[in-house]
């Protein structure tokens, strides 16, 4: 199991904070903390429910874990186990995994798929969803994983779809002339852009594209010379 005690800081002040695997007890915080994240219009069908809680800390219970900030829950992420092939990365957020019900999980999967990250608005100067992002980093070395992969909503994309590609905003988000709030935060936390999905999920903002970003294990860099 999984347990790291550092300090997060607010301004010049350092906070007690406490990332560890989630459990049972923790579910009804962790709903709340995707109805907080995801207040309406949001389907409120799509927060967390506890038969998905339930297989994320059953099917895998490494890739599930929560912040706490004074012993209050703050955040979490989720993850299961794949096997990508960089030579065929188009999937949907829905099929890979499995509706956030993870029960595709593999095993003997090669690369850490990200399902969710969610902070609560009050904690987000905090800079937890980078630590939780860490964190994850953690489990990849530990289990000898290539990598760690998922996709990012691009929810300034809607404001230049008519002048750019998917694609071309992406390139500019990189360069730095634009900023977009999800990917931008993705490539701080130290990931890399694989490419742009079309029909990741269901997202007006992003005019339904995702952007799939991994980050490589450097401790097998060879695995990323063929």
């Amino acid at each position: 199991m999984y347990r790291k005690e550092l300090y997060a800081f607010e301004g010049d002040k350092p906070i007690p904070v406490v990332i560890r695997n989630y459990q049972i007890e923790d579910f009804p915080r962790l709903i709340q903390i995707q109805q907080e994240c995801f207040p309406p219009p949001f389907p409120s069908e799509l927060w967390w429910n506890e038969m998905q809680l339930k297989n994320h800390v059953t099917l895998f219970p490494e890739g599930a874990l929560c912040v706490e900030v004074d012993g209050k829950l703050a955040g979490s992420m989720t993850s299961l186990l794949v096997d990508f092939d960089p030579n065929h990365p188009d999937h949907s957020w829905e099929v890979i995994t499995d509706n956030g019900y993870i029960r595709n999980h593999k095993q003997s999967g090669n690369t850490l798929y990200v399902v969710d990250i969610s902070v609560r608005p009050k904690y987000r100067k905090l800079g937890l969803g980078k630590w939780l992002m860490f964190s994850m980093y953690d489990v990849v070395v530990h289990k000898g994983l290539t990598r760690l992969l998922g996709g990012g909503r691009m929810p300034g994309y809607h404001k230049v779809a008519k002048e750019l590609s998917p694609e071309q905003y992406l390139d500019a988000v990189v360069s730095g002339t634009m900023k977009d709030p999800v990917i931008t935060f993705l490539l701080r936390c130290g990931r890399t852009p694989v490419k742009v999905v079309p029909n990741y999920l269901d997202d007006e903002e992003s005019r339904n594209n995702g952007v799939l970003l991994e980050w490589k294990n450097p401790f097998i860099w060879n695995e990323f010379k063929k």
